[in-house]
């Protein structure tokens, strides 16, 4: 007597928005083969973020015991998302200036965001990397989308080689903890290690290979080198957009790792991250000083803020990682506003990236000078800014963790900061204008401008509901 074998098709209901960002990107794709008007491309893009926005409040759940859809991975999401869609506003004259309009520009974004969106449901390490890698490759593409530009040749070029290297100590690392406890998912390697035990050398190894692979992907100092070139070298809507999303994706990785499968060894780890984010800090606060690009500052900038938010990993547990997340939601806001307003002055013939470029700015565009100001009051963390919201709740997080100095050290550099954001504030209101500066404006960037600017300062008054957001995503880890 035969018996029936009846195939129980997996549940993939939790990666439904995964998948649905797949099918649009390559619509995307496509489209750019029919259409000749690259706004309607744009235009899509941004209804494919809205549509795979709108299939994250159903997804939930674990499918085929390595993808994870809960709170934590939906929060880091809607970063995702709000990133593409403000990146893809700010994008649309600009590359018409640029004379890059093409139509897999959007669809490199999206590819990119699919990526991002693996890595921050990635509950095995193999589904982790495939994320990455479909994200760092399209977003080598776009920092060398300027074809003809040897800066841009450059960036995407020091990106690919220091990128690959990455990889390579992700790849070592992920080798060793297979080899130590036979497995690559998440939550294995955490039960492992609380039965085993954690005090094989080789193990630690593996831990210290893991930091270097993921210190690259948010540009922790010493692994920061690659940031100042390639923000620089890029299109100024690529380096906004890499500045937020694949930064949100690295630390949404680094929590994932190392608060579920490392999370027997967190003194362990911690030991090697806190010397990283003082130095990152160091790095990124003490270097912008001497910067006259206002792009390398940003990404200077950029790279103190990766040490800023490295202090929630740091003080675990709900208030740490809720801080740490909040931060990033609000940072998405604040950086790229500052990026649009730079965007804003590249015309024909002016690239408006230089800090002189934006002398008596104030005189000449009063409006775009009082957003430029919101954005570096925020980035500064000035009340009544979200910026300000966001280093509070993340120093207060390791006040109660018992980090008492770290807060300390951080609100020095934080002091320190203050400097070359309040310069190019200086240069604007203070200074008379040497040279008359037309603004670039459109309908789309007026948008992110009026999105960003409203964000920062409706988050600065009432913080309540992202922090309330975070803390909830976080219950659910």
């Amino acid at each position: 007597m035969k018996m029936a074998v009846v195939m129980q098709m997996p549940d993939i209901t939790p990666m439904i928005p995964e998948i649905v960002m797949a099918c649009l990107a390559l619509v995307v794709l496509m489209m750019d083969l029919v259409i000749r008007r690259k706004g309607i491309t744009a235009f899509f893009s941004i209804v494919t973020a809205a549509v795979v926005g709108f299939t994250l409040m159903d997804s939930s759940g674990t499918a085929l015991g390595m993808y994870i859809a809960d709170g934590y991975s939906s929060f880091f999401k809607l970063i995702f998302l709000i990133s593409l869609v403000l990146s893809v506003l700010i994008s649309i004259k600009y590359i018409k200036i640029e004379k890059v309009n093409f139509g897999e520009y959007y669809s490199l974004m999206l590819f990119a965001t699919l990526g991002m969106m693996i890595m921050a449901s990635a509950g095995d390490i193999i589904v982790l990397y495939l994320g990455l890698e479909l994200m760092a490759l399209s977003v080598y593409v776009l920092a060398g989308f300027f074809r003809h530009d040897t800066r841009s040749n450059e960036a995407s070029l020091k990106y690919f080689l220091l990128g690959a290297f990455a990889s390579a100590f992700l790849l070592y690392g992920t080798a060793m903890i297979y080899g130590l406890t036979g497995t690559t998912n998440l939550k294995a390697i955490a039960q492992y290690l609380g039965t085993q035990g954690t005090g094989s050398p080789a193990l630690m190894l593996s831990v210290i290979l893991f930091v270097v692979a993921f210190g690259f992907k948010i540009a922790a100092a010493p692994f920061h080198m690659w940031a100042p070139d390639v923000y620089e070298g890029a299109p100024t809507s690529v380096t906004a957009f890499m500045s937020v999303g694949p930064k949100a994706a690295g630390f949404a990785v680094f929590g994932r790792v190392f608060l579920t499968a490392f999370a027997h060894l967190q003194m362990d780890w911690a030991a090697i991250v806190i010397p990283i984010a003082i130095l990152t800090m160091a790095v990124g606060n003490i270097l912008a000083i001497a910067q006259t690009n206002i792009k390398r500052m940003l990404a200077y900038s950029s790279i103190a803020h990766a040490g800023y938010a490295l202090i929630g990993i740091i003080a675990g547990g709900e208030n740490g990682v809720a801080s740490m997340m909040s931060y990033l939601f609000i940072y998405a806001f604040m950086n790229i506003g500052a990026f649009a307003v730079v965007i804003m002055l590249r015309t024909e013939g002016f690239k408006g990236e230089t800090i002189t470029d934006y002398e008596g700015l104030a005189k000449s565009h009063p409006l775009a000078a009082t957003l430029m100001l919101i954005f570096m009051f925020s980035l500064t963390g000035i009340p009544p800014t979200a910026g300000f919201i966001g280093k509070f709740y993340l120093f207060m997080a390791a006040v109660n963790a018992g980090y008492t100095w770290l807060a300390v050290v951080a609100v020095i550099f934080s002091s320190i900061s203050a400097y070359f954001y309040l310069r190019i504030v200086m240069y604007m209101w203070m200074r008379e204008p040497k040279t008359e500066v037309a603004l670039s404006t459109s309908v789309s960037t007026n948008i992110a401008l009026a999105v960003t600017v409203v964000a920062v300062l409706l988050i600065g008054v009432l913080p309540s509901g992202v922090i309330e957001m975070a803390r909830a995503a976080v219950m659910s880890f």
